[in-house]
């Protein structure tokens, strides 16, 4: 046999099912080009300039594994998509002599041209983007741009590894799939499963439970703690359910339907009942993989670009004042030449500072059960019952508010950053106290908005009232009978100033340098000083949500797509059948056109109720980042959603073309 017979051949098939490879070639080019440039961006040498440049490297390896990860599950997908409408094709070939040997070799030609061209194609476009991609990315976290061109060996063999591993993969199980199957088997392959599909009760169930709960979880959780231990298990939750219920729950209540004999037996109804139950069928995990995918696009483009629109916000809820100093176990003394040397240093950079606010505190770390702190312990820290108590005296309070609050010894006033404390009594492992107020508002250290714990700011009669908690949570350690002294507790200081970036940045650092040669322990932070890193990590997070979007909505056409055609030859059939039973031409298309509506944008509606349930658990987690303006995320998840509403309809008008086609 001539040895150019099967790459010929392959070619050949190949050019006959263009319809069908072509846009699996065109996303395996796009899947290439997006991880190259991911995997770029990670090893580049330019972002080594950042400030910062660890937390964005972190982020956008993380974004070069879930796409790695994606890549293998989706194409992987694709290919039995594709190796199901061909097993037809194959099996005429054994029937007509080839032998399965010989269709594997030319399973293995048609493989290594699609390799060869989306390597060939993907890598070098890759390459090319690349720069686009730096520049970009410079522009959101607003970096100075960089000039020249780099070309990471590592990048190039980390994409050929992995799509050579993925491409491999898939050739093993085309050759898996054909070398199992009969003939006659091969020649059915894509009529398999027309037998009516059976009520799967236990899998409904497990469905109906599994988004119960993951539902339960999204709508229960308060703590951001919680929130963060508690996303991961509840999406897992809501993704079985979304499966279960497409695969089994959407047949059981269909055949519910078909029970209910006054609702079956009309003409509309009889037609649309039995179509949806085999189309259900057919396409049930498709769909689950289009809602789920649909779901993440709209999550992640309206966390991340809440999270970039509202970094400024973050930066205020964070620093509350341009500068703030913390330190810690300081004397009246050390207090007093705080001051003096804050005054000093503004004083000499020109920049008086305006709105201080400056008090003493005592933190300790607590787990907490209703009203009940006990000290923490190893588990504490990993359950959502970690708390932090942060003790000012009264006097501190008063100066701080501008207030003339009097409390007896065993009073205090509470104010919940986080959290809840259900009594009006504190129980602090054994020591009561009585909750004279709780404040709505008050003056505190923004870097506690980062803390994932309850919070509670606790203002108390005077310093020994803060030793005796000292004393019932760490024993004898820490503790000072002595009512002045003032050794046991931080001290705080924050101001703005109306100097530039580079003077705040300045005084700054001046600030820090001046802690240190104090032997203070502590940290001076700055809004500007913090500005870089906090652009680059939610810069980063914004460029990591357009990448992921684009690549996930790719995939949604691509799915939707492929259900278009799949559904198209499955329903010519049907359309020959109705047509001969006495329906007209006009009523079979309005009955098919109904069912192709009610599955195509069922996946839509699901993943808008998803979003519905878990925009409460989405904002406890955007807190961690000092997210707390909701009404934005409100307004950019409504936003997105409509948008990517009016594109998954827009997908639907383009591919019903190719539906409508095949099915004439």
């Amino acid at each position: 046999m001539n040895s150019f017979f099967y790459p010929k051949l392959a070619l050949m098939n190949l050019q006959k099912n263009a319809k069908t490879y072509v846009p699996y070639l065109l996303t395996c080019i796009g899947t290439i080009l997006m991880f190259y440039n991911m995997i770029f961006l990670v090893v580049v040498k330019d972002i080594g300039d950042l400030s910062d440049s660890r937390s964005l490297r972190s982020v956008l390896g993380f974004g070069a594994v879930v796409i790695a990860i994606f890549s293998v599950i989706f194409l992987f997908y694709t290919n039995s998509f594709l190796i199901k409408r061909r097993k037809k094709e194959f099996g005429l070939f054994n029937i007509l002599g080839m032998e399965k040997k010989h269709i594997a070799k030319v399973m293995l030609f048609e493989t290594l041209f699609i390799a060869l061209i989306s390597l060939g194609v993907g890598i070098p476009a890759g390459i090319l983007f690349s720069k686009l991609m730096i520049l970009l990315l410079f522009k959101i976290i607003s970096f100075k741009v960089t000039f020249g061109f780099e070309i990471p060996p590592s990048a190039i063999l980390m994409t050929l590894a992995l799509f050579s591993g993925i491409f491999l993969v898939n050739l093993l199980y085309n050759v898996f799939q054909v070398h199992l199957s009969k003939p006659i088997e091969l020649l059915k392959g894509g009529n398999v499963g027309e037998k009516e599909p059976k009520t799967r009760w236990i899998m409904t169930g497990v469905g109906v439970l599994s988004l119960g709960a993951g539902y339960y979880i999204a709508l229960t959780t308060e703590s951001p703690l919680q929130a963060l231990t508690l996303f991961f298990v509840a999406v897992v939750l809501v993704m079985v359910g979304t499966y279960n219920l497409f695969t089994a729950g959407s047949i059981a209540l269909l055949k519910m339907l078909r029970k209910n004999k006054s609702y079956y037996y009309k003409l509309e109804h009889f037609i649309s009942v039995s179509g949806m139950m085999y189309r259900m069928k057919q396409n049930a995990v498709g769909l689950a993989n289009i809602c789920i995918l649909s779901t993440a696009v709209i999550v992640m483009l309206s966390t991340t670009i809440s999270l970039y629109v509202g970094v400024e916000d973050a930066l205020r809820t964070r620093f509350p004042r341009n500068i703030s100093m913390n330190a810690q176990f300081v004397s009246d003394e050390q207090v007093m030449a705080l001051n003096q040397t804050i005054e000093q240093q503004t004083a000499m950079a020109n920049v008086p500072p305006k709105n201080v606010v400056h008090y003493r505190s005592k933190e300790f770390t607590c787990s907490q059960e209703g009203n009940h702190f006990t000290p923490a312990n190893s588990t504490s820290y990993s359950s959502n019952r970690f708390a932090m108590l942060v003790f000012i005296p009264l006097e501190d309070y008063n100066h701080m508010e501008n207030k003339s609050v009097e409390l007896a010894k065993d009073q205090v006033l509470v104010y919940s950053l986080r959290g809840n404390i259900p009594s009006d009594r504190m129980n602090i492992n054994g020591y009561e106290l009585t909750l004279k107020e709780r404040l709505n508002s008050m003056f505190y250290e923004g870097e506690d908005t980062a803390v994932l714990a309850n919070s509670y700011y606790i203002v108390v009669k005077d310093i020994e009232t803060i030793n005796q908690v000292s004393l019932a949570l760490t024993g004898n350690e820490g503790y000072s009978k002595d009512p002045s002294d003032q050794g046991m507790l931080s001290y705080n200081y924050g101001f703005d100033v109306n100097g530039d970036k580079d003077t705040q940045i300045a005084l700054t650092r001046s600030l820090q340098k001046e802690l240190q040669t104090m032997g203070i322990k502590g940290y001076v932070n700055g809004a500007e000083s913090s500005r870089a890193s906090f652009y680059a990590v939610y810069g980063g997070l914004f460029f990591l949500g357009l990448f992921l979007g684009i690549l996930f909505i790719m995939a949604t056409v691509l799915i939707i797509y492929y259900k278009q055609i799949a559904e198209g030859y499955d329903d010519k059939g049907r359309y020959e059948i109705m047509q001969k039973v006495g329906m007209s031409l006009d009523e079979v298309k309005k009955s098919i056109r109904n069912q192709v509506l009610t599955v195509f944008f069922l996946p839509l509606v699901t993943a808008a109720i998803h979003i519905g349930f878990a925009f409460k658990l989405i904002t406890r987690l955007l807190s961690v980042f000092n997210l707390t303006n909701i009404p934005l995320f409100a307004l950019w998840t409504g936003i997105t959603l409509l948008v990517f509403a009016a594109f998954y309809a827009l997908v639907y008008a383009i591919t019903a073309r190719t539906y409508y086609k095949i099915v004439s």
